[in-house]
């Protein structure tokens, strides 16, 4: 069996941080690579060695294979880890890692080709019968066909891209008339993200749940799941909360959910750590929705509520070893939350943010981790994704994992870019989310920053008028409680007075 001596982390940022740390506990040496504008970056200081791959462009960077392959060969790494995102779930990429007596930290070609294709793996979950929602199992001819499987199925529909992920190349339509445009568009984006333009139909579920199961799988046959997580709080179909175990989740669905994706991660023979994702209805029925072929950005609320390293596992299963575990052997203790730090303003629909970070203090504390790939005095810019960090807050329950965050995210202070950190706030004080009720909705259904905006004005204007006009008054002929005035209110009335003086000035 190889034995892992040096790896080459092939992406950037704070994934790339976080699997330098764990090579590191195992004594294992780090390549780190990174573009021109990247040299400074927190995971080029931390790794043992670093080559850059050129301009700033991934097309010219991250992305580019055989520069990749040439900078493992140039320093002797005998491993790649790709993280996640660039070129983490291309089997072609994988292929010539193999080619190059490389290990590819990761599943074969042959499995990420299978599941990285949507209608491949459509087809494939049906033959193996997992529940699939109603829909096409193959990619659409032409319009024609795609408009009489919308009215099969009724509507309204989720068209996908065939080739992709990340809400690229999807669109939901609501009715026969908006089907045709709808069509075009997300073929076109498809196009453009994937170089393929390929779109399949499938019946959109209304009110869904996103629930995810991490399993992991070794060259031994063993394949085990490592429970769930709810990934329900998401922009443009993107995730910026996650939380595991599930709320929605109780013991038989949670049972039954898990039997199915380790029967699909068995169905492509998959080895590494994965992710099958599913989409749960009101009534509770469940279905497949795709199978992410590498570690996922939320991987760390799975790994504080099992104890376990995904990474370190990676690299286990990667040298051929058994997995040193047992199904019976993982449970759920606890339960995690983790917010991304995204550099994006959520009151202007989550569009990217840039600028010089002028400050970057992280938050500390019990049950409290942050994965960071920046830090103060580097520059957000928009050639990457604009994850900056990821906060993850544990507890013995959930409302002890929600009340950390809270903490957390007020201490948490970035001064450069505007951020994720106040829609995060936002999430864990409202009451749905508290309830645990939630479902892919909750932005559009609650987060409407105007709104917000004027309420909060007036709900400070009403305190600021009553503390400088009435408060002194009452307080002074009627005390409170018959003893004394309530200083957690005048307390409040001082800070809204002094708001509406400046907000005035």
């Amino acid at each position: 069996m190889p034995e892992i001596k040096k790896v080459l982390i092939a992406n950037r940022g704070e994934i790339a941080v976080r699997v330098i740390r764990s090579c590191r506990q195992l004594g294992i040496k780090t390549v780190a690579v990174y573009s021109e504008v990247d040299a400074g970056m927190p995971h080029v200081q931390l790794a043992d060695e670093g080559v850059c791959l050129g301009e700033a462009a991934s097309s010219k960077s991250y992305l580019v294979m055989e520069k990749i392959l040439e900078a493992a060969r140039v320093t002797g790494a005998d491993a790649i880890h790709p993280g996640y995102g660039f070129l983490s779930e291309n089997s072609v990429f994988a292929q010539k890692c193999k080619e190059n007596d490389i290990i590819f930290i990761g599943p074969t070609p042959e499995a990420i080709e299978a599941m990285g294709d949507k209608t491949k793996a459509r087809e494939l979950m049906e033959a193996n019968k997992v529940p699939l929602p109603p829909g096409t199992a193959t990619a659409l001819k032409d319009i024609a066909e795609a408009e009489m499987v919308a009215a099969q199925i009724g509507y309204p529909v989720m068209i996908k891209a065939a080739a992709g992920g990340g809400g690229k190349g999807m669109r939901i339509v609501y009715k026969k008339e908006d089907f045709a445009s709808s069509i075009r568009t997300a073929k076109s984006e498809a196009m453009s993200a994937f170089g393929d333009d390929r779109v399949y139909v499938e019946k959109y579920l209304e009110n869904p749940r996103h629930i995810e199961f991490q399993i992991i799988a070794d060259t031994h046959g063993n394949v085990l799941h490592l429970f769930d997580r709810e990934c329900s709080v998401q922009r443009r179909h993107q995730k910026v909360v996650e939380e595991a175990p599930s709320p929605f989740l109780d013991d038989d669905m949670r049972a039954a959910m898990a039997e199915v994706a380790v029967k699909a991660a068995q169905s492509c023979g998959y080895v590494g750590a994965g992710t099958v994702e599913f989409l749960a209805d009101k009534h509770r029925n469940f279905y497949f929705l795709e199978m992410n072929t590498r570690l996922q950005v939320e991987h760390p609320v799975t790994e504080f509520i099992t104890g376990l390293d995904l990474v370190a596992l990676q690299l286990l299963v990667a040298e051929g070893k058994k997995l040193p575990i047992k199904q019976q052997d993982v449970t759920i203790t606890g339960h995690s939350i983790e917010c991304r730090i995204c550099a994006e303003d959520p009151e202007e629909n989550f569009m990217p943010s840039t600028g010089y970070l002028k400050r970057f203090k992280l938050p500390s504390g019990p049950g409290v981790r942050v994965d960071a790939g920046i830090e103060a005095g580097q520059t957000v810019t928009i050639n990457y994704d604009p994850l900056l960090a990821k906060l993850v807050t544990y507890g013995k329950d959930r409302d002890e994992a929600i009340r950390r965050m809270r903490v957390a995210l007020e201490e948490f202070q970035i001064d450069g870019c505007k951020t994720t950190i106040p829609f995060c706030h936002f999430t864990m004080l409202h009451p749905v989310f508290n309830s645990g009720t939630y479902d892919t909705h909750f932005i559009g259904s609650y987060y409407k920053p105007a709104e917000l905006r004027m309420n909060e004005d007036v709900s400070h204007l009403a305190a600021a008028l009553l503390h400088e006009h009435f408060v002194p008054e009452v307080h002074s002929a009627v005390p409170m409680n018959g003893k004394n005035k309530d200083p957690e209110f005048d307390e409040m009335a001082h800070a809204s007075s002094l708001w509406w003086r400046n907000r005035r000035s």
